[in-house]
C-alpha cells in the first residue's frame, strides 16, 4: 500500500520548536514498524494540503494521513472526494470536531494505529457554496467567530476561541434570511444557520447529537435571534449536547437548502471562514469520502 502523510507543523504546536521533527519521526517509525514506507510532506501555506493530497490521489496512494486541525482535514478530504484513496486522521487542532465524530483517538500514536490498521468507512460530504465540508458548515454567528479566530494576530488554541465567542455573543446581531429546506420556504431573523454532518463543533460543543456521518442527510439548525442574556443562558443547551431542545431553535434533517440575503454572506466550512454574495446553496454527497476508523 502506498502511504502519504501530510503534516501541518503549526497545528497544536504552541511554542514547541521541535514538533515538526517529532511528527515526521513518529509517522516514519509507525510506517516502518508495519513494513511500509511513508512519503511525508509538511504544509507551508493555506491550500498546500489540498494540493499535496490531490497529487497523492492522482498517483494512486492507498492512504493519505492528515495530521492537523479541521482545516487541514478539510483540505485533504476535499482532494480525496470520489477517489478510492482513504483518509487517515491525526487530530492536532483547536476543536477537532471531525476527529470526535469519527471517534479517532486524541494521542498521535493511537490515531496513527487507526490510520494504518483500521477499517475503511465511507462517509458523506456536505457542500456549501461549492465548498465541501465533512463536519459542520454554516452562516451567521459561528462564521463570524471563525473569521475573527482565523484573522491575523489571533492565537490558536481553545482559550482565544472562547474569548472571541464571549465578546461576539455580546455584540453580534442576527440577520434576516430567506431559507429553503428541501424546498420548504421560511423567513428567519437568525443568529446561526448550521448544517451538521458530524455532531459537534469541537471540544464537546455538540450541536447535532443525532447526526450520523454516513446517513445521507445533513442536520440543519436555525437559531433565532434573541436578547444577549438569553444567548448566554441558552448556550447551556449546547454545552449539554441538547442544542435542539433550546427555545426558538428549528432542527430538521435535509438534503438540500438555499440561504438568501442581500450582499455579502459570511460562511464557514469546518471552521474555515469564507464569503459569498446573495445566495448560498447547500447539498450532500452520500458516501463520497473513504476514511479510516477503528
Amino acid at each position: 500500500m502506498s502511504v502519504v502523510a501530510i503534516i501541518n507543523p503549526i497545528s497544536g504546536a504552541g511554542a514547541n520548536q521541535t514538533i515538526r521533527a517529532e511528527r515526521v519521526s513518529l509517522v516514519r517509525a509507525e510506517a516502518e514498524r508495519r513494513g511500509l514506507r511513508a512519503e511525508i510532506h509538511l504544509t507551508e501555506r493555506a491550500g498546500h494540503a489540498r494540493d499535496l493530497a490531490s497529487a497523492s490521489a492522482a498517483a494512486g496512494a492507498g492512504l493519505v494521513i492528515a495530521w492537523g486541525g479541521d482545516g487541514t482535514l478539510n483540505e485533504v478530504g476535499s482532494a480525496l472526494l470520489g477517489t478510492s484513496t482513504a483518509l487517515g486522521v491525526v487530530p492536532a487542532g483547536s476543536g477537532n470536531g471531525l476527529a470526535a465524530a469519527l471517534a479517532v483517538p486524541t494521542t498521535p500514536k493511537a490515531a496513527l494505529a487507526v490510520a494504518f490498521d483500521g477499517r475503511t468507512r465511507a462517509i458523506d460530504a456536505g457542500v456549501i457554496a461549492g465548498r465541501p465540508f465533512f463536519n459542520i458548515a454554516g452562516v451567521g454567528f459561528d462564521a463570524r467567530v471563525a473569521k475573527l479566530f482565523n484573522s491575523r494576530g489571533a492565537r490558536r488554541g481553545g482559550w482565544p476561541y472562547v474569548v472571541i465567542g464571549l465578546r461576539e455573543g455580546c455584540t453580534y446581531r442576527g440577520r434576516d434570511y430567506h431559507l429553503e429546506l428541501d424546498g420548504e420556504p421560511r423567513d428567519f431573523r437568525a443568529l446561526i444557520i448550521a448544517f451538521a454532518n458530524g455532531r459537534e463543533y469541537g471540544n464537546g460543543a455538540r450541536i447535532a447529537p443525532m447526526a450520523e456521518l454516513d446517513d445521507g442527510w445533513l442536520d440543519a439548525f436555525v437559531v433565532d435571534e434573541r436578547p444577549v442574556l438569553a444567548r448566554f443562558w441558552h448556550a447551556r443547551y449546547l454545552a449539554r449536547g441538547v442544542a435542539h431542545l433550546a427555545p426558538r431553535v428549528t432542527a430538521r434533517r435535509v438534503r438540500h437548502a438555499v440561504i438568501e440575503a442581500p450582499g455579502e454572506i459570511d460562511f464557514h466550512v469546518d471552521g474555515e471562514p469564507c464569503v459569498t454574495r446573495d445566495r448560498v446553496d447547500v447539498s450532500i454527497r452520500p458516501g463520497a469520502l473513504n476514511v479510516r476508523v477503528r
